[in-house]
């Protein structure tokens, strides 16, 4: 059965890494995973990551409905979606699945980047155009994914902490049994 990253529940993983490619690491409390970004294929997308991983895009909490400038969304959020083999996800401030940034925009897709591979960085949506904050790793490839999410990057250290996350114990509802946690994004040399 084909499964979708969906942000209402809820690309190739390119060539080699350049000497000034912009990078990242998502710290998690399983351990860290280093990620390539490609801002020169899909810069929209990229820069949404980067400015609520940084907290330069304001966003808006959708639990009390205040606006938020210069904290970053990315910060002890929960992977709120795990299905083994398929993909780990996480960008929900509600930690629900159902939550975002206040505001969506539109896919943006690349013919170099496709779910090929494990380990590539995608957008999870409700839909064409539904983009906002939440994103997955693909624990395997998934080329049914391609020209429906967004993939902004790939992982190119720590594969073996999505790998853990990827494994543990769920409910139906592919929510961890046991929060596992984003507890922030640094960007470059951060």
């Amino acid at each position: 059965m084909k499964r979708d990253a969906d942000a209402s529940d809820n690309e190739s993983t390119g060539d080699s890494k350049t000497a000034d490619a912009l990078t990242a690491t998502l710290h998690t409390d399983t351990g860290d995973v280093a990620v390539e970004l490609y801002a020169d294929r899909v810069p929209r997308t990229v820069e949404n990551f980067v400015g609520l991983a940084t907290g330069e895009r304001p966003w808006t909490d959708p639990e009390t409905g205040a606006d938020v400038d210069g904290e970053p969304l990315y910060e002890d959020v929960l992977f709120h979606r795990v299905i083994e083999d398929f993909m780990i996800q996480t960008g929900d401030p509600l930690g629900t699945g159902r939550g975002g940034p206040g505001y969506r925009f539109d896919d943006e897709f690349h013919d170099d980047l496709r779910h090929d591979d494990a380990g590539v960085l995608s957008m999870a949506n409700s839909g064409p155009n539904t983009n906002g904050s939440q994103f997955f790793i693909t624990l395997g490839a998934q080329p049914h994914l391609d020209g429906r999410h967004a993939v902004f990057g790939r992982v190119t250290a720590g594969m073996d902490v999505v790998e853990a996350i990827g494994s543990v114990d769920t409910d139906a509802n592919d929510r961890p049994r046991e929060d596992v946690v984003l507890e922030s994004v640094s960007v470059g040399d951060e």
